[in-house]
């Protein structure tokens, strides 16, 4: 049977990758979308999504706009890093499907707690509608399989020395996730970075026949803004997709169980503290730690060909 999710985004150039990932495997029935400010302003994010959706082909799924901005802190984006209209260089013509009318919290209660079965959360964004919804219903929390997400790191960041973006955008959020007693699965910038395509196939496809390769093509061959004049080198990544292809294809990864927490003061704020120590005798740290860090499944290790392949190959670009 194919996995229920329901996709929690900031729709950006990694995003729009995951989300033609998961509407095309035949192995994930994505339930709906809910939008949330981030790598774009809300009303952006929402609008990519939409484009996105139509030209993935993708049946009538429900979006539906969530929070303008961090619980705590003010609104910011990553403009720098995913281009003004957040979709890099993407130029998509307008949707012709629509929002719903409720919100993302709302629309999420509905999904998650009228599936016949557990639903996964699968979040590829700073963790705000997540957040408000597991303080505001409760009770989602039981017809719950896992909370997937990506963000975080178990060693550098790229918001800051320490901590990945999506941490850093809403660190309070991160923790009341965390702190949900909802089993959680992350895959942070340690595999992340690891899953790339080639740059020759990039190109091919960008300059294809197939309107979804050029899509595709364009989305990977982003290069982000180090100024107005210089863009840093092609990477290839499939960023978010990557956590979206860990669903049908988990023996890719090396996982542990880990100790997290989130640190929410001083330079370290949105740093994902990871407790990689092991014990005399070689176990795991997993049971020594107090209430306040939280057992997480932490994705350590990914064949990166092999994920990228993958992808490729369900969107039939292989």
């Amino acid at each position: 049977m194919p996995i229920p999710i329901v996709l929690d985004v900031d729709t950006g150039v990694d995003d729009a990758m995951a989300i033609l990932f998961a509407v095309r495997h035949p192995g994930i029935d994505v339930l709906g979308i809910s939008c949330v400010a981030g790598n774009a302003p809300l009303p952006q994010v929402v609008d990519n999504t939409l484009r996105i959706l139509d030209a993935a082909g993708a049946p009538d799924l429900p979006v539906a706009a969530g929070a303008v901005r961090p619980l705590l802190e003010p609104p910011r984006a990553a403009r720098h890093v995913h281009g003004p209209a957040g979709l890099g260089d993407l130029v998509l013509p307008p949707a012709r499907r629509e929002a719903v009318s409720t919100s993302a919290v709302e629309l999420m209660r509905r999904l998650v707690l009228e599936h016949p079965t557990p639903v996964t959360l699968v979040a590829l964004a700073p963790q705000t509608n997540l957040a408000l919804l597991l303080r505001t219903y409760p009770e989602v929390a039981g017809n719950l399989e896992r909370i997937v997400f990506m963000g975080g790191s178990a060693s550098v960041g790229n918001a800051t020395a320490v901590a990945e973006f999506n941490m850093w955008h809403d660190p309070e959020a991160a923790a009341i996730v965390l702190d949900s007693n909802v089993p959680a699965y992350m895959y942070g910038l340690d595999v992340f970075n690891r899953v790339a395509v080639d740059h020759e196939v990039a190109v091919a496809l960008e300059h294809g026949d197939d309107p979804l390769g050029r899509v595709v093509g364009s989305l990977l061959g982003h290069r982000v803004a180090l100024s107005e004049d210089e863009r840093a080198e092609y990477t290839g990544l499939i960023g978010d997709a990557g956590a979206v292809c860990s669903l049908v294809d988990p023996l890719a990864l090396r996982t542990e169980v880990r100790p997290v927490r989130v640190e929410l003061a001083g330079y370290g704020r949105g740093q994902t503290l990871v407790d990689l120590r092991r014990l005399s005798r070689g176990e795991s740290m997993v049971q020594a730690h107090p209430d306040e860090w939280t057992r997480v499944e932490v994705a350590l290790e990914v064949d990166g060909e092999r994920l990228a392949r993958l992808f490729l190959d369900t969107l039939g670009l292989a």
